[in-house]
């Protein structure tokens, strides 16, 4: 029994500043160059090292404005890990097509796993769709042929379920960030100790551990002392 680890890749540029702040805003809701130098994907970077170095591998979930850059694609392979979709624009089945074959066109693969961007209350840019529908993204999943949907419930005690055929849904994870994480009910010592008896999603973005160094002693304190599974 192992961890899932889950990387919500969100913000291009980051959080560090106000400059990587902006570029980060631009980029996702109109356009800005994905330029390396300038920090892009920078924090993912650093946490796929930490990762590999562990020897634990992830499942990797991009937007459409934070398509992995060639430096991000060889840490994905030499990982091991799993790039995914972050869906966006979830208006219709159509549009969750587009943005698949976005991702598929640019990684040269097909792709078997995905999440929901944002959980249904606050609209984070101009191309997202707010209202968080999982049972429709399950439906769409089935048709495309993919494989997992990761979702985003807030109680890591929700079990893994099959959906269909083929599907593995998991419904909930544990959020690394304590704003989405009842923190006196599930602390990291007990991740650390669930994820020894039963599967269990780690949820994080890196910009948000990467800023923050309690968020990055936390995490390191997990990978030290964990495993994880790829299915």
């Amino acid at each position: 029994m192992s961890l899932i680890l889950r990387i919500d890749v969100d913000r291009p540029y980051g959080r560090r500043s106000l400059s990587s702040h902006v570029m980060s805003r631009i980029g996702s809701d109109f356009y800005f160059p994905a330029v390396r130098q300038l920090g892009y994907l920078h924090d993912l970077e650093l946490i796929l090292n930490l990762l590999n170095d562990s020897g634990l591998r992830s499942y990797v979930f991009f937007r459409r404005c934070t398509l992995p850059s060639g430096a991000v694609m060889r840490l994905i392979e030499a990982g091991g890990h799993v790039a995914g979709l972050h869906l966006e624009n979830s208006r219709s089945f159509e549009n969750f097509q587009n943005e698949l074959r976005l991702l598929e066109w640019h990684l040269g693969c097909k792709v078997s796993t995905f999440s929901k961007h944002g959980s249904g209350v606050h609209k984070y840019g101009l191309h997202h769709y707010a209202p968080y529908e999982p049972e429709k993204y399950l439906s769409w999943a089935e048709k495309s042929g993919m494989k997992i949907f990761m979702g985003n419930l807030e109680d890591p005690t929700i079990l893994p379920r099959h959906y269909g055929d083929s599907i593995l849904f998991f419904p909930s994870a544990f959020w690394l960030e304590p704003h989405w994480r009842d923190t006196k009910s599930f602390t990291i010592e007990w991740l650390v100790n669930e994820a020894r008896t039963r599967d269990v999603v780690l949820l994080f973005h890196p910009e948000n551990v990467i800023v923050d160094a309690k968020l990055m002693e936390h995490f390191k304190y997990i990978i030290c002392n964990s495993e994880s599974k790829i299915f």
